[in-house]
């Protein structure tokens, strides 16, 4: 994606006025991977990645360079992703790396400066820079401590010189623009592997592919556990019946879904529900209104823990 945001840039003329110019994308990248080093989501060589390149001045870079460091601790947090550390990549001797030592020295004291003014403790690790430059990785560990980068944020003097991109400046002369690289989440194959990592599955309501399930305890309460589901994908829930086997059977198998409407004759004639959570706890018998009413107001909050209070909104 580098070196299409730049043909973008260089596209048409550009005037210092227009700068700082963002690009961002999902898009798909392939990579010819060797098959020992593959693994689950992590390392895949096909991937949707979350890129964005920030064309700015020199003026600029250190602000934007912050800025995306401050939306990747924003977005994590929401997540509830838990970085192990903060790597600031360098490069080492080896030949694989291109651009003037200036190059590379300038924009390493810029992100030492951008890590500085964060407040974030980092570690310097050589040898796991970008060919083009020095980067920040946001790294991240399994349930097995390995590592993985994540997300990161790169500062890039040499792309802007090898495709010749230009700005007009306030001086009416053309100046060579920096080029900031951003990666939120990395690719999404990578966060959602990390997630289904650390969460083993259970997800937070918000986050949960199916957030209720709704348990007819016989065919009798099939269609008030029917109209229940529809109630709740008509408020933006993701819902869904499980009648197939035995009650236990069904409460076993969806055992990593944030909430179970247990349905039985007494629940239907009333058009109430019994709400169970995931960790086994049991709210008392409500109206079908009221539980979706708490089942959408803690969805909504966007919490990483579930409530199991009866008090409390479910």
């Amino acid at each position: 994606m580098c070196p299409h945001h730049a043909v973008m840039f260089r596209s048409r003329g550009r005037s210092y006025r227009e700068l700082p110019l963002r690009m961002a994308e999902l898009g798909g990248q392939y990579r010819a991977e060797l098959s020992g080093v593959l693994g689950g989501l992590t390392r895949v060589r096909g991937m949707q990645l979350n890129d964005a390149h920030i064309f700015c001045t020199l003026e600029q870079a250190a602000g934007e360079a912050a800025s995306a460091l401050a939306m990747i601790r924003q977005a994590h947090e929401a997540l509830g992703i838990e970085p192990a550390r903060y790597r600031l990549s360098l490069a080492s001797d080896s030949a694989k790396y291109v651009g003037s030592a200036q190059m590379w020295a300038d924009a390493t004291a810029m992100l030492r400066d951008v890590l500085a003014t964060s407040g974030i403790d980092y570690e310097v690790e050589e040898g796991e820079a970008a060919f083009y430059g020095p980067k920040i990785d946001v790294q991240v560990a399994d349930s097995a401590e390995r590592e993985a980068s994540i997300a990161t944020v790169q500062i890039d003097f040499y792309q802007p010189e090898r495709f010749s991109l230009e700005y007009v400046g306030a001086d009416g002369a053309k100046h060579r623009p920096v080029m900031v690289h951003r990666s939120i989440i990395g690719s999404a194959e990578r966060a959602v592997g990390h997630l289904i990592d650390v969460n083993g599955g259970a997800f937070p309501p918000w986050l949960a592919p199916v957030q209720l399930v709704a348990l007819p305890v016989s065919e009798a309460q099939l269609a008030a556990a029917e109209e229940l589901v529809q109630q709740a994908i008509e408020q933006g829930l993701r819902a869904e019946v499980a009648s197939d086997g035995s009650l236990g059977a069904r409460i076993r198998a969806h055992k990593l879904v944030p909430y179970l409407a247990v349905i039985g004759a007494t629940e239907a004639a009333a058009g109430e529900a019994s709400i169970r959570l995931r960790g086994g706890q049991r709210l008392p018998q409500m109206s079908v209104a009221e539980a979706l009413t708490r089942i959408d107001s803690q969805v909504k909050a966007h919490t990483i823990e579930l409530c199991s209070a009866p008090n409390a909104a479910a």
